[in-house]
């Protein structure tokens, strides 16, 4: 299996081996295709920039296209992701390095899977991160600019940590195509997942260039 580079981009979690993400990783690398993962940062640091910049290093140091698969608080750090770099690149678009970023925004990245994105501008359940501390760190408010490229936005319909609508809006300012899983929980192991098979499919969609969006 060849194609562009799965970039996997994790929540607020530590690494949990039964993940769907760490099994698609595993998945990936059994079949041949470029994978390069994050490491989970957990919750001891909420630091939103240093999961940016995570990203932003991942990309930069990727020579051919990528597709980013994130999930939950992941699907946030993508947005705040695209939009520092696009407002870094506007300012400085005189630059050699500018120009480079904004090009891997434009072309190098094909398109983006966003998972179950958290709802951090209304309070969690007990366990997550308080308003409060997300925005000392940096989270909030979450960006609603229309993302650089493409995005398909998988919602659930009983997802503890947002509202199916609330997602929907996501969807609708980033500009991505809205996906409904139904009731899959947060999509992790403690909602019954495991494997998630059908992010390969998403992946494979959003790795043609110019493909339309998958279908829900």
């Amino acid at each position: 299996m060849a194609g562009p580079t799965v970039l996997i981009v994790p929540g607020l979690r530590d690494h949990v081996a039964q993940h769907w993400q760490t099994l698609l990783e595993q998945t990936l690398r059994d079949a041949g295709r470029p994978v390069q993962a994050l490491v989970p940062m957990g919750r001891a640091d909420l630091d939103c920039a240093l999961r940016v910049a995570q990203i932003d290093a991942a990309v930069q140091a990727t020579p051919g296209p990528v597709v980013i698969v994130a999930h939950s608080g992941g699907c946030i750090t993508v947005a705040h992701w695209a939009t520092h770099s696009a407002t870094r690149s506007a300012a400085h678009s005189a630059t050699r390095s500018a120009t480079h970023s904004a090009a891997r925004h434009g072309r190098g990245i094909l398109g983006a899977l966003l998972a179950v994105p958290p709802d951090f501008e209304q309070p969690m359940p007990d366990g997550y991160p308080s308003l409060d501390a997300l925005r000392a760190a940096g989270w909030l408010p979450v960006p609603r600019t229309r993302l650089p490229f493409r995005s398909v936005v998988a919602a659930s319909r009983d997802d503890p940590l947002a509202n199916y609508d609330r997602v929907a809006e996501l969807a609708r300012s980033w500009g991505g195509e809205l996906v409904d899983l139904g009731a899959v929980g947060h999509l992790n192991p403690a909602s019954g997942f495991g494997p998630w098979p059908r992010a390969i499919d998403f992946i494979e969609q959003l790795s043609q260039p110019h493909a339309a969006a998958p279908a829900a």
